[in-house]
């Protein structure tokens, strides 16, 4: 939003007693003594004219005050408005980014995850669920209210082609590379991981980990979504196993 002043006489901001000329863009040089309004006075009433001005040449140092505040806000704001003498402005200080946190806490889901070099939290939350994401690779939670009854290996087997056949088109087949139980957050869980081959590109790597959450609720499942492309766009593929060992309670 930007502010504009008319042309016309304005305290001076370098002699609050004074009037100068704005022209509608910048300063002028001419200046003049502001002159009190009423009629010439009788000499009995010096005094209280004095007061009056006094106290006139006070509202126009106050009213200097709030003018020099409306300039260099304009000035800040990027208008066009430059004042002949602008406020001394303090150098900002160096541009230290604060460290990118070590930890992803997922509360949605209960959990926290690990943040490897090259990795961040996702911007927005989208229908995939990703939690964080980096050059090439995402890695997605969500948990199923429903899945606590059944074994954490079954789960992810059958989330594992979902994983696969989300993440990447033209999938031409796929190699298990891994299906072996684990320990996450405490819990017995499980993992599967494929080597996609698809029509064009490398393809990539998918690896879906399973395992039961209990938040105080109705038991519950999560099940968390590795996909990494192949070569060398694609994250360290030893991210999957540090992220997937690292995972922890949400309070931990």
């Amino acid at each position: 939003m930007s502010r504009r002043l008319p042309p016309g006489w304005y305290p001076d901001p370098d002699a609050p007693l004074l009037e100068r000329r704005w022209d509608g863009t910048a300063w002028t040089d001419d200046r003049r003594v502001p002159e009190v309004p009423g009629p010439p006075r009788a000499a009995g009433e010096v005094s209280a004219r004095a007061k009056a001005v006094a106290l006139a040449a006070s509202v126009l140092a106050l009213v200097a005050a709030i003018v020099s505040g409306a300039f260099a806000l304009a000035r800040g704001d990027g208008d066009d408005v430059v004042a002949d003498t602008a406020p001394t402005v303090a150098s900002p200080s160096p541009d230290t980014a604060s460290p990118s946190p070590s930890r992803l806490v997922d509360e949605l889901d209960g959990i926290s995850l690990p943040l490897p070099d090259g990795w961040a939290p996702a911007k927005y939350v989208t229908r995939d669920h990703v939690v964080m994401t980096s050059e090439g690779g995402s890695v997605s939670a969500r948990t199923l209210p429903g899945g606590a009854g059944k074994p954490p290996a079954s789960l992810a087997e059958q989330d594992v082609r979902r994983a696969a056949h989300s993440s990447y088109d033209g999938i031409r087949g796929h190699r298990v590379v891994r299906s072996e139980r684990v320990a996450v957050a405490g819990r017995a869980g499980h993992l599967v991981r494929w080597r996609v081959r698809t029509a064009r590109g490398p393809g990539g790597w998918v690896q879906s980990l399973a395992f039961p959450q209990d938040r105080g609720g109705p038991p519950s499942a999560v099940v968390v979504r590795f996909a990494f492309d192949a070569g060398p766009e694609g994250p360290p593929l030893a991210d999957m196993d540090r992220i997937t060992g690292g995972i922890r309670p949400a309070d931990r």
